[in-house]
């Protein structure tokens, strides 16, 4: 159910360090966006840190170098660029570009999930329901998909409502589920209705588990008949 969102160096959500530079690398001269972010680097900005690094791993303005481009992503993800330490956790998580390490790839996911990156904080908590480089806390999953579903990661609005209901925490579920379900999550309709039969709040209940129905769930089917939902 619950994947890694793998999401690699895209463009402008680290390029723009100096409005120069970003127009060199936008209009593909990547030679002087080099020259540029380097300068950018050398006064403290890590976004230019990463653009490098960037440059360096894509073969933009140089040949190809992943060893230079690991060495300024991780200038950059020490100097708690967010962008940076999530991107280092990814490779680390996966083994690309690095020798792969869960461990370590928790530890920089953690420190950029605390600068309030979603992607961090979504894998991060994929990490703690699977007891992968941390040991296993469901219920510290269901507070970092938390937090990252209110900044609007869509993996997390879409799972956050499950793993409440695993908690036995109904409310909390139920306030994403209709989230879900207002977005045509078909799945979101059964697990609505399975807990309005368990909280014994039947019309609403039998309003959910009717649009799973319409959906052709067939373990809807079964919980209409389990509560006798017609009476309602």
């Amino acid at each position: 159910m619950l994947k890694y969102l793998l999401f690699f160096l895209l463009l402008t959500s680290y390029i723009e360090a100096s409005q120069t530079a970003l127009e060199a690398f936008t209009n593909k001269d990547y030679k002087e966006a080099m020259r540029l972010y380097k300068i950018d680097a050398t006064n403290g900005s890590t976004t230019a840190e990463n653009a490098l690094s960037y440059l360096y791993f894509n073969g933009l303005g140089t040949p190809k170098n992943n060893k230079e481009g690991l060495i300024w992503l991780k200038k950059a993800a020490h100097g708690m660029n967010a962008i940076a330490q999530y991107d280092l956790a990814m490779m680390y998580l996966t083994g690309h570009n690095i020798k792969q390490d869960s461990k370590i790839a928790a530890t920089w996911l953690d420190s950029s999930a605390d600068l309030g990156h979603t992607n961090a904080q979504y894998n991060l908590a994929l990490m703690y329901y699977r007891g992968d480089g941390v040991d296993q806390n469901v219920t510290k999953s269901a507070e970092l998909l938390e937090l990252s579903a209110t900044g609007g990661h869509p993996g997390a609005i879409a799972n956050i409502g499950v793993i409440y209901m695993q908690l036995i925490k109904f409310d909390n579920a139920i306030k994403w589920l209709e989230i879900n379900a207002k977005n045509g999550d078909k799945n979101a309709y059964y697990f609505l209705g399975e807990i309005y039969c368990e909280q014994e709040k039947f019309i609403k209940a039998k309003k959910w588990v009717s649009k799973s129905m319409d959906t052709g769930n067939q373990d809807a089917t079964l919980l209409w008949h389990k509560y006798n939902l017609e009476k309602y």
